[in-house]
């Protein structure tokens, strides 16, 4: 699996930002388990969740703490990359 996301240090906290589809933020069931799998494919590390509204502003979902931070930073700053999730088994 192939997901698009950055991981994150500052003011020491280091942090994963998985970015979904808009509609994955309508639901928190749906959203609190994609955290989940993408806080395992980082490593453990905490995980917010980002979003693009139709304008391309950005709605992050997650951590409070994170969150407040994230909307404060412009997403051309954030060192996005592509994940690759290599199955175990």
């Amino acid at each position: 699996m192939r997901f698009q996301g950055a991981i994150i240090t500052e003011q020491g906290i280091t942090f994963g930002i998985l970015i979904v589809k808009n509609h994955a933020l309508d639901s928190l069931t749906k959203a609190n388990s994609l955290i989940a799998e993408a806080s395992a494919a980082f490593g453990g590390i905490p995980t917010v969740l980002m979003a693009q509204d139709h304008t391309g502003r950005a709605r992050y979902y997650g951590r409070r703490d994170i969150v407040n931070f994230m909307v404060n930073v412009p997403l051309s700053a954030v060192p996005w990359r592509e994940y690759t999730i290599t199955p175990r088994g």
